[in-house]
């Protein structure tokens, strides 16, 4: 299966419109937003756990990184409630699932097969800082190396976003709206620009909230083998 595979295009997806897909897990359904692959894949997607479902216990081959947007996601770890962050690297096991449900936004088979950083982050009690060159952008950093920088971004009312994009980036709207190239991207809007483009975003009246990487597509994106 591919889904947006084509990682030198521009890419948007508006999932908060998709209907939602039944995954191979009783009570577990998704909005897929980038995939290459089937059942194994590296895979970008909106994920819903119905209250009461559970995964099976697996290894992460190829890694997994997820932040919670609803509910509280479960495993032997601990609870995660929405504003969780969270990466388990290759080779990493885990059984997840939900008592109450949730929705997580979840990212597979991204990772440096070299990468064992474990991170577990609750990003809805941590503070922003204001970003030092970007006038109305408020930051709060998830993750940074060699291959990739992940953090939240704050965007204030009307804020005019320009920023070259040597090796892309993906945003996320967790709350909030902003237009980029004449379209508009509210929650649950997903936009994917390719390495070397450049990101001219404005924001809506009310700001906006997102998750965004930068730094990833300069590597080649392909299927776990």
């Amino acid at each position: 299966m591919e889904v947006n595979a084509d990682f030198s295009r521009r890419a948007a997806v508006h999932a908060a419109r998709l209907p939602w897909i039944p995954s191979p897990i009783p009570g577990v359904e998704r909005r897929m937003l980038d995939r290459i692959g089937d059942e194994v894949a590296r895979a970008t997607s909106i994920v819903r756990y119905a209250p009461n479902s559970h995964f099976a216990p697996h290894t992460h081959g190829g890694g997994e990184e997820f932040l919670v947007i609803e509910g509280v996601f479960q495993d032997e770890h601990g609870d995660f409630p929405a504003g969780s962050y969270v990466r388990n690297p290759p080779t990493t096991q885990h059984k997840p699932g939900s008592d109450l449900g949730c929705t997580i936004f979840v990212k597979l088979w991204q990772f440096d097969p070299g990468d064992r950083t474990n991170l577990r982050l609750d990003t809805a009690t941590a503070a922003f800082s204001p970003a030092s060159d970007r006038p109305g952008v408020g930051l709060l950093p998830l993750f940074h190396d060699d291959r990739e920088d992940v953090r939240l971004e704050k965007w204030a009312a009307h804020a005019e976003i320009a920023l070259p994009l040597p090796g892309g980036m993906e945003l996320l709207v967790l709350d909030g709206s902003f237009e980029e190239d004449g379209e508009m991207f509210e929650t649950q809007s997903w936009l994917r620009l390719p390495a070397g483009a450049a990101l001219k975003a404005h924001a809506g009246k009310s700001g906006c909230k997102l998750w965004i990487k930068a730094g990833h597509l300069a590597y080649p994106q392909t299927a776990p083998r």
